[in-house]
């Protein structure tokens, strides 16, 4: 009887699992200048990134510009330029690891939460949020830490948050250079979720920012699904004292749920002190 309820504890969670993933952003197929190929999807699987649901959308960079890019996991930004020079180079490929490069480290982080009355800025649950999620990192004492200041200018800013019109959730992508992602966007539908939800996915879309990827990317499992991508591929490296299969309360599960602490579990304390 304790394996049913289980099972049925399983089921009725992944009812109630939101994605981080923003469907409407998807670009029709008709208005694509970047497709999802066979050799895109062998890419990404080369690099262990799930390709269950790849998608090509309409990214507006910091500069408002705006280009296709392939949308992976639900909530990772890849361009087509990253992803032609993104290779493993025998990196960390379960609880976190590095796509193409880390981080340069030791280094200070600025980030800068959009202000002001535009419909990019954050709202006060946002900045909370961002700002619990901020906290959190610099208590771990890393090689890197960061600064947070809300302000409507970007100048000098290493990541800038900021909102968008969207269902809960958000979208950031992986490091290049030596530099964090320079974006993470929040959606709007987060603001009628608790502070705490609020501060869970900053700090997951800040963790893609460093180099990190989903715990669950082989499976999804966080999002109730199952898409069997098989294990890890060449040059996986477990880091030690973490698990090598599912982590229910990772905080870089590829779905969240709307009891969130936005806390650390002690998997991702060791994974991050292990990478930082």
């Amino acid at each position: 009887m304790k394996k049913i309820k289980s099972i049925l504890i399983l089921s009725f969670t992944a009812l109630v699992l939101l994605s981080c993933n923003k469907e409407d952003e998807t670009v029709s197929s008709g208005q694509e200048s970047l497709k999802v190929t066979p050799e895109v999807l062998e890419k990404l699987k080369s690099l262990s990134l799930n390709t269950s649901d790849v998608q090509v959308i309409q990214n507006t960079s910091l500069e408002g510009a705006v280009e296709d890019a392939f949308l992976v996991e639900g909530d990772i930004i890849i361009t087509q330029a990253q992803l032609n020079k993104m290779d493993l180079h025998g990196g960390i490929t379960t609880e976190q690891y590095r796509t193409t490069n880390l981080v340069s480290a030791p280094r200070t982080i600025k980030v800068v939460g959009l202000s002001g009355t535009g419909t990019t800025a954050l709202t006060t649950n946002m900045r909370n949020g961002l700002q619990a999620a901020i906290n959190r990192y610099n208590n771990l004492g890393l090689s890197i830490n960061f600064t947070l200041t809300f302000s409507s200018s970007t100048s000098g800013a290493n990541i800038v948050v900021r909102r968008q019109t969207g269902s809960a959730g958000g979208v950031a992508g992986f490091p290049s250079g030596g530099n964090p992602y320079n974006s993470v966007t929040l959606y709007s539908g987060l603001d009628s979720y608790s502070t705490n939800v609020n501060a869970h996915v900053a700090a997951h879309e800040i963790g893609h920012c460093i180099g990190l990827r989903h715990t669950d990317w082989f499976s999804r499992q966080s999002c109730g699904q199952n898409s069997n991508e098989g294990t890890a591929g060449v040059g996986a490296i477990l880091i030690p004292g973490t698990p090598s299969g599912y982590d229910a309360t990772s905080y870089m599960r590829a779905c969240f749920g709307s009891n969130e602490t936005g806390a650390f579990n002690a998997n991702d304390i060791t994974a991050l002190n292990y990478l930082y």
